[in-house]
């Protein structure tokens, strides 16, 4: 019985230190389809003169999960037209931010740019655009670096934690 204790005790640290690890490789992941989306975003906002809730939708079918959310929120806020479209953004990143391993900073990057969506005309918007890509740049080299400096020592700690749980509790 203590073996079966001490097996389990193991496994579940070492699943914990693996979970933690994920979201460090999920997160430029995410940052990377994120500029994608901004930058398909752009060249819709230039080249085609759809609407940006059409946009959104078709984002949204183009973008894995969780990011597709965000999109399919957005889309569907517009659609409601009671608010306007900064505030059908903000909202929409509120209620997929949990299920994103996104930080705060690109929270904030976000934020920004729903300032200025659909406020400006086409060369201002792709200025914000551009801007935004550029930021998300930045967190993108920033979550690269966290990810190389981390993950291996976060496994590791996972199971080390547990065994040294195993070993005390012996």
């Amino acid at each position: 019985m203590k073996l079966f204790g001490a097996v389990f005790i193991l496994l579940a640290s070492t699943w914990m230190g693996f979970e933690m690890a994920k979201q460090l490789s999920e997160r430029p992941r995410q940052l990377r389809q994120l500029k994608t989306a901004l930058q398909s975003l752009e060249a819709e906002i230039m080249y085609s003169h759809r609407p940006l809730r059409e946009i959104a939708l078709l984002l949204a079918v183009q973008l894995p999960k969780p990011l597709c959310f965000l999109f399919e929120g957005f889309a569907s806020r517009l659609e409601e037209e009671e608010e306007g479209v900064k505030h059908a953004w903000e909202t929409s990143l509120e209620e997929t931010w949990n299920q994103t391993a996104l930080k705060q900073g690109e929270m904030e990057v976000l934020k920004q740019f729903g300032e200025t969506l659909g406020q400006h005309d086409r060369y201002s918007q792709q200025k914000h655009i551009l801007l935004a890509l550029s930021h998300l740049e930045r967190e993108e080299k920033d979550a690269i670096e966290r990810q190389a400096q981390y993950e291996k020592m976060v496994k590791s700690l996972g199971f080390l934690s547990g065994l040294l749980l195993v070993i005390l509790l012996m």
